[in-house]
Parts: C-alpha cells; structure tokens; sequence
C-alpha cells in the first residue's frame, strides 16, 4: 500500500541570529502554499512555556496557544506563514519549528534562534593609573582589546544566569601624569557590528 503525499514530511534546519529589541523574523520552509492544508509554528524557548501559533485553511481560522502577543504572524499566513518577533528579547532564543501540510506532504523547518545582546561598555582611569575598560552584559563574550598599552593586561568574565557575560579588562598606563586622553580600547562582539 502506498502512502498518501499527506504522510511524506521533509525537514529542514536552519540558524537564525538576531539582536535583543529588534525585530525577528522566521521562515516556513520554502514550498508551494497553492494547496495550503495547516500551519503550526511551534515555539520551544530556551526558558519559559513552550507556546504554538496554527493556521487552519479550510476553516480559515487561527489559533494561538500561549505565546505572548510579540509573536505574530508576519503577514496574512495563508500567504505568507512567517513568523514575527517584535522586539525581540533574551528569552525568545529557542527552537521554532514551522510545520505546513499542503496537497504535497508535509514540510518541516526547525529554525534555532540566537539572540545577540550588545554589552554596555564604560571606560574608566583609576587613581592608580590602570584604565579599565567593561563591557557589561553582553552575549555573546565582548572581546577586549586595546590599541596602544604596555600589553600587560587583565581580563575577567563573570557570567550571569541569564546567558550574558560581563568582561573586564584592565590596563596599566605607561605614564599616567603626561596623559591628556586615555588609551584607545577596541571591544567588539562576535556576530555584531562594530560600535559607531
């Protein structure tokens, strides 16, 4: 007995990275919706409830189960059945799977989102002639490092609960009573663009 193309089911898996308080958006798998049949986004984060967003085309009907409301669909779904966060926060990183049953199977993608935090970065001169550069609770890690200097400095990192990190980096002036500006620092995150 043959099986229906309603049982033949492909999987996709893609990796998608955002930034924290900008806008997300993930894909369905690329398939013909002409014979759209369901669509299900289902929403494992990280850490929270576990959530789903369907669309029934022959009832023409959506439902949403747990998600919170900055999670929409991006357009109309049976158009197009991408799925939008707005804005995008540190907890919505996770797994989001978008399953569509048409006429020709069903299509799965499992799409892993990153979100991306930018530290907040503070450069400080001690009395004690050390310049301390931190980068505070940024993901991934910031990466420290300074532009002119003695090359003997220190770095920490203190991670948090929440997945963040806080670098710290530190630096001895070579002769801190003729500084007019402090020592330029560079810091700089995997995946993000270089501050302006």
């Amino acid at each position: 007995m043959a099986l229906s193309p309603w049982h033949t089911q492909f999987l996709m898996i893609s990796t998608v990275s955002t930034v924290v308080g900008t806008r997300a958006v993930l894909r369905c798998p690329n398939t013909s919706i002409s014979s759209l049949i369901l669509v299900i986004w289902k929403i494992r984060p990280k850490s929270g409830s576990h959530c789903s967003l369907a669309y029934r085309a022959d009832a023409n009907k959506t439902d949403r189960t747990n998600c919170n409301e900055r999670m929409t669909w991006e357009s109309s779904p049976d158009h197009d059945p991408a799925l939008q966060i707005q804005p995008v926060q540190l907890a919505d990183e996770g797994n989001y799977t978008c399953e569509i049953a048409t006429g020709d199977g069903t299509f799965c993608l499992n799409s892993a989102l990153t979100v991306l935090v930018p530290p907040v970065v503070t450069l400080i001169h001690d009395s004690n002639g050390i310049i301390v550069c931190q980068a505070s609770a940024g993901k991934p890690a910031a990466e420290i490092s300074w532009a002119q200097g003695n090359g003997h400095s220190t770095e920490n990192k203190t991670h948090h609960i929440n997945g963040t990190v806080t670098t710290l980096s530190s630096m001895p002036m070579i002769n801190s009573t003729n500084v007019v500006k402090p020592l330029s620092t560079a810091c700089s995150l995997p995946g993000l663009p270089p501050p302006e």
